[in-house]
């Protein structure tokens, strides 16, 4: 091979917190209170997002992190992205929230077996998944709430 040190990529991680900004999260209705404002309530019953709320340790909000757009029945989870996010972010704690356009707040099977496996993959990394919400236009579900995680 001819390749050179000069070619090889270089990786930067960079994360710079608002240090001004305390929102604590002590219930589920906090982390919907605090997610409606990142979200647009014109398109809630069209499209299909999923956002990740950061928490510190005193689950104090460090950020939102827009993971993905879909479509009207579903959009991606790439658990590898939430947790290289929560990583970068020295995040102990994360709260995945999606809404379901349909208005229905039941968790689909696909909506179960993601959070299973997204809840495995955080204790690897030891990051606590600390809800998974389902959000609509006029309400919500938790699954730390309903026992489900």
């Amino acid at each position: 091979m001819n390749n050179t040190i000069s070619e090889v990529s270089e990786i930067q991680v960079s994360y710079k917190p608002n240090k001004n900004i305390h929102l604590k999260i002590t219930t589920s209705f906090d982390a919907v209170q605090i997610i409606r404002k990142f979200w647009n309530e014109e398109t809630i019953e069209m499209q299909e997002e999923v956002k990740v709320i950061l928490l510190n340790n005193s689950n104090c909000v460090l950020g939102i992190y827009n993971l993905s757009k879909g479509g009207i029945t579903s959009s991606l989870v790439d658990i590898r992205l939430v947790l290289s996010v929560a990583l970068k972010c020295l995040a102990p704690g994360i709260i995945l929230v999606h809404n379901h356009p349909s208005g229905n707040l039941k968790p689909s099977s696909a909506d179960l077996n993601i959070v299973k496996k997204l809840n495995e993959s955080c204790k690897l990394m030891d990051i606590a998944l600390v809800d998974s919400i389902i959000i609509t236009k006029e309400n919500y579900m938790s699954f730390a709430d309903d026992g489900l995680l």
